[in-house]
C-alpha cells in the first residue's frame, strides 16, 4: 500500500512534465511559515541515509534529469517500501528539488512541510545525532556526498519549501523560507566552510531572493542579493554562464533605477564573462546594453541596428516579443510612430499568454495612440492595463512586509556577528590570561634557574681568573714594558706608506675588486640589495689619490682637459679606470643601473669617444706613463 502512495502521485507528475503547464488556482497554503516542532515522532538517531537516495542526491547537483529518472525508478522499488521516517522525509526533499530542477510544479506540499518540521527539529536539538551519509555507488563513488550533516539538509528543505510558496505566488512566506535557509547556513558554518555544494547552494538562495525582490521593484535589495550571489558563484559556479547571468541581472536593476551608466557597466562585465555567444543570455545582454546606450544618448541608429539584427536570431516566441518591445520603445521615444506600431501592435495580438509582454506593449501603445489622437485604441490600452493592475495598496503592503523581513534578517545577522566577535574576543582574552597564568610562573622559574647557573659559572670563572692573574701579573707587566719598547722602536724606523708597484695593487683597488668578485653584481637586481657593498666618501677619495699617484695627477689632468666634468664624474672615471662594468658601479655607488648607464653616455660625450670608457680612460692614463 505504501508503494502505491509513491507511484500514483509520481505517475501524475510524469504526465504533468510531458504536457504544457497551465495556470492553476492557488492551493490552500498558510501565509506564514510553520512553527518548529519540539520533536519528531518515529525518528531516532543515528541517522543513516539510504544508499540509493544518497546516490540520487549526488547525481542531482550535476545531472538533475538523470537523477529525476532514478528517483522515479526508486519509488517503485521494494526498497522504497522499507524507508524509515527519516529517509521518507529525505525522499520528499529530493522529490521537491528535482521537480523544481526539471521545471515541474511542486506537488508534494504536505509531505514537504512535514520534512521541514522534521529536519528543523533534528538539526536544532541540543543532543541531535549526527547525520551519517552513506557511501554510495554513483558516477563518482569516491567523491563526498553533497551534504555532510543535518543543518545543510534542513537549510535545503527550507529553500525548496520557499520555492513551493513562490510557485503559488505566496511571496512573503517564500521570502521567509529563503531567509531561514540563509540563517541555518550562517549559524552552522563558518565562511571558510561555505565552499563546493554549500557555496553553490548559497548562490541559489541569493539568486531566488533577488528574483523575488526584483519582481516587486525592490531594486536596492535585489542588487544586494545578487552581489552576494556573485561572491558565492565565484567560489563554486552555479552554471557555465552563472557569473554572466548575475552581472546581467544587476545591470537590469540599475536600468530600473534609471542609473544607465552603472547598468551599461554591468552589461559590459556580463559580456566579458560570457564563454559562448550562441545563446539567449548573450543576446539579452547585447539587447539591454544597446537600450542602455540609447538612454545614455548615443542616438537611435546604432541601438536599433543591434536590436533589429538580433530579432531573426530569437530562439522562441518569447524572446522575439522581447526584442520587438525593445525596438518599438525606441521608435516611440523617437516619435517614429508608424514603425513603433509595426513592432508593438503584433504583441497585443500574440496568442499563448505572454501577459507581461502585452502589458508592457500596451503601456507604450497608449502613449503612441495618444500622440496620434486615436482615442478609441488609447482607451482600449488603458482598459487592458487596468485589468492587470494590482491594487496599489496591496502591492505597498507586500513590499513593506518583504522589506521588513529582509531588514530583520540583516539586523539579526549583524547582531549575531557582533555577538560572535564579542564571544571570540572574550575567549581570546581568557586564553591569554590562562596562558599567562601557566607560562609566567614557569618562565620566572626557568629565568631564576638560568640566572643561578650563570652566576655560579661567572663566580667560578672569576675565581680562576683571579688565581691566574695573581701568578702572572709581574710577568705580564714585564712583557708590556718590552712590547712598548718594541713599538717605540718600530715607530721610529717606520717610514710613510710606500706607493704600491701598480695601480691595481693599491689597497683601495684590491678592496674594490674583491667586492666586485664576491658580489657578482647583476644589472637586473635592485641596487639596494647590494647596500653592504657600497663605497664610502673616504674610500672614493682614497681611489682618487691612488689614481693621481700612479698616473701623474690623473683627476687633475682630466678636469683641466675636460672642464665639464664634475667631481662626481671624476669618481666614476676612477672606477671605469679599474675596468668595472656598469652593473658593478651601480652596486658600489648605490645608484640605479639606468642612472649609471646615463652617466656612461654623458662621459662618452664629454670625452668625445665612442669606445667603452675603461678603454678610453686607460688610454689617457697610459699616455702619461709613455710620456
Amino acid at each position: 500500500m505504501k508503494r502505491l502512495l509513491f507511484i500514483l502521485p509520481l505517475l501524475t507528475l510524469l504526465l504533468a512534465c510531458c504536457t504544457p503547464q497551465v495556470e492553476t488556482t492557488e492551493p490552500t497554503v498558510p501565509d506564514t511559515v510553520p512553527e518548529l516542532v519540539e520533536g519528531v515522532e518515529g525518528v531516532e538517531g543515528p541517522f543513516q541515509a539510504s544508499p540509493a537516495l544518497s546516490t540520487i542526491d549526488s547525481l542531482m547537483w550535476h545531472q538533475p534529469d538523470s537523477a529525476f529518472a532514478l528517483l522515479l525508478q526508486f519509488a517503485g522499488s521494494p526498497e522504497a517500501d522499507s524507508l524509515d521516517t527519516f529517509n521518507m522525509n529525505y525522499f520528499h526533499v529530493l522529490l521537491s528539488e528535482l521537480l523544481y530542477k526539471n521545471n515541474c510544479a511542486q506537488s508534494n506540499r504536505n509531505e514537504l512541510l512535514q520534512a521541514v518540521a522534521c529536519f528543523d527539529s533534528l538539526s536544532s536539538a541540543p543532543n541531535a545525532h549526527p547525520f551519517a551519509p552513506s557511501r554510495h555507488s554513483g558516477p563518482d563513488p569516491e567523491s563526498p556526498s553533497p551534504y555532510d550533516d543535518l543543518p545543510f539538509l534542513a537549510a535545503r528543505t527550507h529553500y525548496i519549501n520557499g520555492v513551493g510558496y513562490y510557485e503559488s505566488d505566496s511571496l512573503v512566506p517564500a521570502c521567509a523560507e529563503y531567509l531561514k535557509a540563509l540563517e541555518v547556513m550562517e549559524d552552522h558554518y563558518k565562511e571558510k566552510e561555505l565552499v563546493g555544494h554549500k557555496a553553490r547552494f548559497m548562490a541559489y538562495i541569493y539568486n531566488r531572493l533577488g528574483e523575488l525582490f526584483s519582481g516587486q521593484y525592490m531594486m536596492d535589495q535585489t542588487i544586494e542579493c545578487y552581489k552576494n550571489a556573485l561572491g558565492y558563484c565565484r567560489i563554486e559556479t552555479t552554471s557555465p554562464q552563472g557569473i554572466s547571468s548575475i552581472f546581467f541581472r544587476i545591470g537590469k536593476q540599475y536600468d530600473k533605477k534609471n542609473e544607465f551608466e552603472k547598468a551599461n557597466l554591468y552589461y559590459g562585465l556580463a559580456l566579458e564573462e560570457m564563454t559562448s555567444t550562441d545563446n539567449e543570455l548573450y543576446r539579452d545582454i547585447v539587447a539591454n546594453k544597446a537600450l542602455a546606450s540609447y538612454q545614455l544618448g548615443v542616438g537611435a541608429a546604432r541601438p536599433l541596428k543591434t536590436l533589429i539584427q538580433l530579432l531573426p536570431e530569437a530562439g522562441d516566441k518569447k524572446e522575439r516579443l522581447a526584442r520587438m518591445i525593445a525596438i518599438g520603445s525606441i521608435f516611440m521615444e523617437e516619435e517614429v510612430y508608424d514603425s513603433a506600431l509595426l513592432y508593438l501592435e503584433p504583441i497585443l495580438e500574440a496568442d499563448g499568454g505572454y501577459t507581461a509582454y502585452k502589458i508592457q506593449a500596451a503601456n507604450y501603445l497608449r502613449n503612441v495612440y495618444g500622440s496620434l489622437g486615436d482615442k478609441e485604441k488609447e482607451e482600449a490600452c488603458v482598459w487592458l492595463l487596468a485589468e492587470h493592475k494590482t491594487s496599489e495598496g496591496e502591492n505597498k503592503a507586500m513590499v513593506s512586509r518583504l522589506d521588513n523581513l529582509f531588514k530583520n534578517y540583516q539586523i539579526q545577522k549583524r547582531d549575531k556577528e557582533v555577538e560572535k566577535a564579542r564571544t571570540k574576543g572574550i575567549r581570546i582574552a581568557i586564553e591569554i590570561v590562562l596562558l599567562a597564568a601557566i607560562v609566567t610562573p614557569v618562565a620566572v622559574a626557568m629565568a631564576r634557574l638560568k640566572r643561578k647557573r650563570l652566576l655560579k659559572a661567572e663566580r667560578q670563572e672569576h675565581q680562576m681568573a683571579q688565581a691566574a692573574i695573581a701568578g702572572r701579573l709581574k710577568r705580564k707587566n714585564e712583557e708590556i714594558r718590552l712590547l712598548r719598547g718594541q713599538i717605540k722602536r718600530q715607530e721610529d724606523l717606520d717610514e710613510k706608506p710606500k706607493q704600491a708597484e701598480s695601480f691595481i695593487d693599491e689597497p683601495i683597488c684590491r678592496l674594490i675588486m674583491n667586492r666586485v668578485k664576491e658580489g657578482q653584481f647583476k644589472s637586473k637586481v635592485n641596487y639596494l640589495e647590494y647596500k653592504d657593498s657600497a663605497l664610502s666618501k673616504q674610500q672614493l677619495l682614497e681611489l682618487r689619490i691612488a689614481a693621481d699617484q700612479h698616473f701623474g695627477q690623473f683627476t687633475t689632468r682630466l678636469k683641466n682637459a675636460y672642464p665639464r666634468l664634475t667631481n662626481s664624474d671624476l669618481d666614476y672615471c676612477c672606477l671605469y679606470l679599474l675596468g668595472l662594468a656598469d652593473a658593478d658601479i651601480s652596486a658600489l655607488m648605490q645608484r640605479s643601473y639606468n642612472t649609471v648607464t646615463e652617466r656612461d653616455t654623458k662621459l662618452k660625450k664629454i670625452l668625445g669617444e665612442g669606445k667603452p670608457l675603461p678603454v678610453t680612460l686607460s688610454g689617457i692614463a697610459i699616455n702619461y706613463l709613455s710620456n
